[in-house]
């Protein structure tokens, strides 16, 4: 007699949670089709637009993230280090070069899920094109570090793995087909633990 509501129950439940369950997987998988791969920076230009896919449409709306114009912003995100190894929170690296061409742009720290660190109310969390100590060439060095470091430094106070986001605002690399191009900063590890 209860064999049958039985069944029923039990398959919806499978129906229900696994279809809820791979959603939640696809959106956390990827941020959409169409990205570009500069060293270990990678971007998807076509997530921030009205013309993304329905995956990226998914994944923004699910992060809470605006929406960019076309010409408005691109970021661009790293997890590797140019040697392809993971970003730890442990070892320091330095960020270093130049960034293409834009109006403002910002570089901050996420953890390997996309949550923004935040190391304390007095350590530098973020950089920017405003407050950032350039070479005479216009070159930059950025320290990510969990250590200190004079000049610009990127307080990292996270266990296991991060991302770097650089974000850049008003400019025409989101726009244009000229991506093969452009110059990204180097991410070199210089040291893990105290060394």
């Amino acid at each position: 007699m209860f064999r049958i509501p039985l069944f029923v129950a039990l398959a919806l439940i499978v129906a229900f949670g696994g279809g809820i369950t791979s959603a939640v997987w696809a959106l956390k998988a990827t941020v959409g089709f169409g990205s570009i791969a500069i060293g270990p920076w990678v971007a998807f230009p076509e997530a921030q637009t009205a013309a993304a896919d329905p995956y990226a449409k998914a994944h923004r709306a699910r992060a809470g993230e605006l929406l960019f114009g076309g010409a408005e912003g691109l970021i661009f995100t790293a997890a590797t280090d140019d040697n392809g190894a993971r970003l730890s929170a442990t070892c320091s690296y330095d960020i270093s070069g130049m960034t293409p061409p834009a109006r403002f742009w910002t570089l901050y720290a996420t953890t390997s899920e996309g949550v923004t660190l935040r190391p304390g109310p007095d350590l530098p969390s973020a950089v920017n094109s405003w407050t950032v100590l350039r070479a005479e060439n216009s070159s930059f060095v950025v320290h990510a570090s969990p250590v200190a470091h004079p000049e610009n430094w990127l307080a990292i106070r996270h266990n296991g793995s991060f991302k770097l986001v650089l974000t850049l605002l008003d400019t025409p690399t989101a726009g244009s087909s000229g991506l093969i191009d452009l110059a990204m900063p180097k991410i070199v590890k210089t040291g893990c633990g105290n060394a």
